[in-house]
């Protein structure tokens, strides 16, 4: 029997999946076949991207999933260059033809690009699409504190998520107690460190204790920090096990281990610079 997923409320009151299925990465022409396979498998939150490339692929499996839109939790997001009130508009259209769909359940902009200096103006314009209802909560990706900071100075509401890099190498405890000081879900990206931690002895050590892989020891840890994460995988096998991971539990010791790892590497790009 397949445990449920468990949920976040953002700060707008709309439930989210703790667990999703990401889909960086993925070719468009194979991103319909990786969503069925984890839609069959039990999820129920999608993460996409205008950038990504396979927004297409994504409505696809949607559509033919047969699974009620209302069960479902679908996340895309604004790349850089279509930053600034009215370019957003005209990208949050595109991407809602791209997936077939009259509204998303979260939209976000994927990076503050500060040299731009247009993310001010890009978040009035995911305001407008928020009070017309077709999303149900607006974040953004990437933003560290001083963005968000000028972001909630001036406008009228606060990000419901913030979708960051984060993984025990990358812990970004600073960016957190932001994040729950104002009531902003942190969301994991990369939460894998794209592999690099799967043979970490100190996550193989936790692993073989509790009898899970390594990937499943980290999504747990995530999960019990209370992240939202979403991992990425074409594999069949890996989509089923990183959605296993509701029937045990971290220790403390196992849960003390973890923070030694932080050495601050970044698998992706700095926010600070990327424009």
């Amino acid at each position: 029997m397949s445990i449920p997923t468990p949920t976040v409320t953002l700060n707008n009151g709309v439930v989210m999946p703790q667990l999703g299925f990401g889909v960086f990465q993925i070719p468009d022409d194979e991103t319909a076949t990786a969503v069925t396979t984890a839609l069959e498998c039990g999820y129920r939150s999608i993460d996409t991207a205008a950038v990504y490339g396979n927004e297409t692929g994504v409505g696809r499996a949607l559509a033919s999933s047969g699974i009620p839109r209302e069960e479902l939790f679908v996340t895309t997001k604004l790349w850089n260059e279509d930053q600034g009130y009215d370019n957003a508009l005209r990208a949050f259209d595109a991407s809602l033809n791209r997936l077939g769909l009259d509204h998303v359940d979260l939209y976000l902009i994927h990076w503050p690009a500060p040299a731009r200096d247009k993310y001010l103006d890009t978040w009035h314009a995911l305001e407008k699409i928020h009070a017309e209802g077709r999303t149900r909560a607006i974040g953004v990706s990437n933003f560290q504190p001083a963005h968000l900071q000028r972001l909630m100075e001036h406008s009228d509401s606060v990000p419901a998520v913030n979708q960051i890099e984060l993984h025990p190498r990358l812990q970004q405890s600073e960016l957190r107690a932001f994040h729950a000081r104002h009531r902003i879900v942190t969301e994991a990206w990369s939460p894998l460190a794209q592999g690099a931690l799967l043979k970490d002895r100190a996550i193989t050590t936790i692993a073989e204790r509790h009898g899970m892989t390594p990937a499943q020891v980290i999504l747990r840890w995530h999960l019990q920090l209370g992240n939202v994460v979403i991992p990425k995988s074409v594999t069949p096998e890996r989509i089923r096990e990183n959605l296993d991971v509701f029937d045990f539990e971290l220790t403390d010791a196992d849960a003390d281990a973890i923070p030694a790892l932080d050495s601050g590497t970044r698998t992706g790009l700095d926010p600070d610079s990327f424009n």
